[in-house]
């Protein structure tokens, strides 16, 4: 029996996570009133399940780690269960959703289930709704992740009537097969190594320019043993989470680059870099340092524009940069230009390609192995890194779920290790929105950084003119 075993990068986002980092992904929306009946929405749902069949499937781990984990079909898949209905208390406004946010995103995933939950969320103000989907990291990255909300979702307010399903869970494997199927892999590994090196012997050029350019990527990133300075955005964790978001528009951001020059995600680094200058000013701590980030980037294929797309999987298919935002620059503008110049640097040392080629190079080791050197990692790599900015794009079209119209869409970036605040970032029909996950413990001002992110956009702005 064939199984489908989780990549080397998927399987890592269960092995770090722990009682206190829980590695779901998540989005808020915001869609106008009124709100339709729950049953309807269960029922858009029930009939996108096709789509997206990591949604009826849970994690299986190996014996003895023997092997990566793998996914099979759940038995007792029920999807009322993973669709929950709530309701927001009076008067129902941005900080109430946001308390809401924060506490169903303290909860982690139960993994003897698929790995997602959908919350409807009534009595917003002005007769509004919201819908809050988790989702496990190792189910599904940010690029793909917009894939699964279109799935989900409609391109117009017309309401099709679901087609029959008919699904069946196929027979799960037993422990034995798991087992013998992990052994069968390990021998084959070498093999495939082999062919692999031979494949790249054919084309000798291409090889060498891949080999030179990783090795000038992981020369980049060893600069990261340079621990940052200390200061209240790193250090221990706990369970809980506060949320909070900025927004902008696409508009402004594309006015800015126009005028100012750099690209779509340098302003966004610029607005965010003023927003975590406010927050070490407002804490009595100095900005004469830099701020490091760690920057996931995508390694999907890319259509003509250069956009990240789809490839009919929902794997993780990330790697990642590192870059130092410069809160010590007051000026706007010249903050702007120097993570410009910055960025075009990061590019240049092929930093991403390196993250991938390890992530790849991670495959061939013992899962028992990885589970540990994973946890070390994220362990070691986060004293020097201070928080995560990611930035993805959604679609620049409405959106409808039973009949209405997603207004709004924030989205939520799970915490790790030593680091207590991450952005993410994600755009959708004109809109550009932050949402920034902070821990509940430690970041009781985080609405600092907020409102600093939309105040560097508005000084950006203003240089323009």
């Amino acid at each position: 029996m064939s199984v489908d075993r989780l990549s080397p990068l998927d399987a890592s986002f269960l092995h770090v996570e722990d009682s206190v980092s829980h590695m779901h992904i998540a989005s808020v929306a915001v869609l106008e009133g009124p709100s339709p009946p729950f049953a309807d929405v269960v029922a858009r749902v029930r009939g996108k399940l096709p789509l997206v069949p990591r949604y009826r499937q849970v994690v299986r781990f190996v014996p003895f780690d023997l092997g990566r984990p793998v996914w099979v079909d759940d038995p007792h898949f029920n999807i009322d269960y993973h669709l929950r209905h709530t309701a927001l208390p009076a008067p129902g406004g941005e900080d109430e959703l946001r308390k809401l946010v924060g506490r169903v995103m303290s909860q982690p995933l139960d993994r003897t289930r698929p790995l997602w939950e959908i919350w409807v969320v009534e009595g917003l103000e002005a007769g509004g709704w919201a819908m809050l989907s988790k989702t496990h990291h190792a189910m599904v990255d940010g690029i793909s992740g917009t894939d699964l909300m279109a799935a989900i979702m409609d391109l117009s307010p017309t309401v099709a009537a679901p087609e029959p399903d008919g699904w069946e869970p196929k027979p799960a494997p037993t422990p034995l097969t798991l087992a013998t199927g992990a052994v069968v892999d390990l021998l084959r590994n070498p093999y495939e190594q082999f062919r692999a090196v031979r494949a790249s012997t054919r084309v000798p050029r291409q090889a060498l320019r891949q080999a030179v350019e990783v090795t000038r990527g992981l020369s980049a990133m060893a600069g990261l043993v340079r621990p940052t300075p200390v200061s209240s955005l790193n250090g221990p964790i706990g369970p809980h989470r506060r949320y909070g978001w900025a927004s902008t528009s696409v508009d402004d951001i594309k006015t800015v680059r126009k005028s100012l020059g750099g690209t779509f995600n340098d302003v966004v680094l610029a607005a965010i870099t003023h927003g975590f200058r406010q927050l070490l000013l407002a804490r009595g701590e100095s900005v004469d340092r830099v701020v490091r980030t760690l920057v996931p980037v995508s390694v999907r294929p890319r259509d003509t524009s250069g956009r990240a797309v789809g490839d009919g999987t929902f794997e993780n298919k990330v790697s990642a940069m590192f870059a130092e935002l410069p809160v010590g620059i007051a000026d706007p503008v010249e903050r702007l230009h120097a993570i410009t110049a910055q960025m075009d640097g990061l590019k240049e040392s092929k930093q991403a390609l390196a993250g991938e080629a390890l992530t790849s190079m991670s495959g061939f080791a013992p899962p028992m192995l990885l589970a540990l050197g994973m946890r070390l990692a994220t362990r070691v790599a986060q004293r020097n890194v201070n928080t995560v900015t990611t930035n993805v794009p959604g679609p620049q079209m409405p959106l409808y779920i039973a009949g209405t119209r997603m207004l709004k869409a924030y989205p939520y970036v799970p915490l790790a290790g030593q680091i207590r605040i991450g952005v993410a970032i994600f755009s959708y029909d004109g809109q550009v929105n932050f949402g920034v996950t902070g821990d509940h413990d430690t970041t009781e001002d985080l609405d600092v950084l907020c409102t600093g992110v939309e105040s560097g956009m508005h000084r950006l702005l203003a240089a323009c003119t």
